[in-house]
């Protein structure tokens, strides 16, 4: 229904601002503040949704003519920010969507992203901390692997393997969380453990027809050696030395093989 309602509000948007609606009986009734705002945020995303940033702006700039606290609102807008590049302001409206409602976890996870992209690992860390405390929030796996990979750039391992499995244990299709988890198992001595869910990643890449990245190619040349698998070991080889000679990957298994 809620999507209806959205095709309906975008079609009465394109009518002439001007235009009076007249009734033959009964009584108009004017929606509150509240219920308009919602049509805003409503309208708003969609637009953001569909790349049009101007008329999201728009409405939203519409919603925040009637003065009504709400949280969404202001996530919504601190995209549209985002979008636009002003990454302080988003940041600062961000903050702002929180104060307002401090459950609101999609706001607390686009924050998070923000943070992130521009390199504030601690305030990412943060917020996504307490929004995987929010059993209820629909995104709590992807917000446990962003949680593990913020761990990793603090290199705070413990709390990124910790991260890594709640996040497969919620979603086992996660393939970034399986070859994370794998490399951390393996960089602690954990061959078996990596191993089994390094299987779990070829998995799910198989299923999905997923391409392997130079990282899941290098971990699984250094599990795989483990076990003596030549074939799957040739192969990410191969692979690797013939797709992504430019990587860090690709250096780092040129110094490993220069060892052994």
């Amino acid at each position: 229904m809620k999507r209806v309602r959205i095709l309906l509000l975008l079609l009465m948007a394109g009518l002439a601002a001007g235009c009076v609606t007249t009734t033959t009986g009964g009584f108009n009734v004017e929606p509150s503040p509240e219920e308009a705002v919602e049509d805003y945020i409503q309208l708003a995303i969609a637009y953001y949704d569909a790349g049009d940033l101007v008329n999201a702006r728009r409405h939203l700039s519409s919603a925040l003519d009637l003065y009504v606290r709400n949280s969404e609102l202001y996530n919504i807008l601190a995209l549209v920010m985002q979008a636009e590049d002003d990454l302080e302001l988003a940041a600062e409206t961000f903050e702002r969507s929180i104060r307002i409602d401090r459950t609101n976890s999609r706001a607390r996870n686009n924050y998070a992203a923000l943070l992130y992209s521009m390199g504030d690992y601690d305030g990412a860390f943060e917020q996504l901390d307490e929004v995987t405390r929010d059993t209820m929030y629909e995104g709590r796996a992807f917000a446990f692997e962003s949680l593990g990979r913020s761990a990793l750039r603090l290199q705070r391992y413990e709390a990124a393997e910790l991260a890594f499995q709640r996040a497969l244990q919620l979603n086992g299709n996660l393939y970034i969380s399986a070859i994370e988890l794998a490399i951390l198992r393996a960089d602690r001595g954990d061959w078996e453990g990596a191993r089994r869910i390094f299987r779990q990643y070829l998995t799910t890449a198989e299923f999905y027809n997923l391409p392997h990245s130079p990282r899941a190619l290098l971990a699984g040349i250094k599990i795989e050696s483990k076990f003596q698998n030549r074939e799957l070991v040739d192969s990410f080889t191969r692979i690797l030395t013939t797709l992504y000679q430019e990587t860090p990957e690709y250096q780092e298994y040129l110094r490993r093989d220069d060892v052994n």
